[in-house]
């Protein structure tokens, strides 16, 4: 009986790295396949980028003046990525992260982002608009497991350097709850 069951399993076994194998044609428009394909695209194609953060302004009216003078908002931080001008000109990143946050405890973020990208008026300078979707963990936010996260983005600079906004709203009617801006710059190499 513990031949038959081990002879089974190995056949399981081969079958299962076979399939991928077979299938992987067929599997080549999928969406993972295409997520995949896109994100090795830019980070294979794009230019390295340096994020620096020093600031996280939080909401003047959506914390008390206690609280306020409890929360750190010299959010000292460093990042690594990579940014894509993309074929409509807009730029798409993938990036890790880590910076000081609210508490003085280092807040680590990985993700995507996607800016909408608007020169202004032949000067050099662009405006940005878009969001980012990461993965974030804090000693805050259940025992520092990393949870998804969307937020909004803005951008000003140039093509190789920026300064860039993302913002945390408010997310319930109680004091001291969120509404924290987020600045930081991208310099590109």
């Amino acid at each position: 009986m513990r031949r038959g069951a081990a002879c089974v399993s190995l056949a399981a076994a081969g079958a299962l790295c076979w399939a991928p194998a077979a299938h992987a044609e067929e599997d080549q428009y999928s969406l993972w396949q295409a997520t995949r394909n896109h994100a090795s695209d830019i980070w294979n194609q794009g230019d390295d980028a340096v994020y620096l953060s020093g600031v996280a302004h939080h909401g003047r009216g959506t914390y008390t003046k206690e609280k306020l003078n409890e929360l750190n908002e010299h959010a000292w931080g460093v990042g690594y990525g990579k940014t894509l001008r993309n074929g409509n000109g807009d730029d798409e990143s993938l990036y890790g992260f880590v910076l000081k946050d609210s508490h003085r405890h280092p807040q680590y973020m990985a993700g995507y982002a996607y800016e909408y990208v608007v020169p202004v008026a032949h000067s050099g300078l662009e405006l940005g608009l878009g969001g980012t979707a990461m993965l974030m963990s804090r000693q805050d936010y259940f025992g520092s497991v990393p949870f998804p996260i969307a937020l909004p983005m803005a951008s000003i600079g140039t093509r190789k350097g920026k300064i860039m906004f993302a913002y945390v709203p408010r997310l319930s009617k109680n004091k001291n709850n969120g509404d924290v801006l987020l600045i930081f710059g991208r310099i590109e190499m």
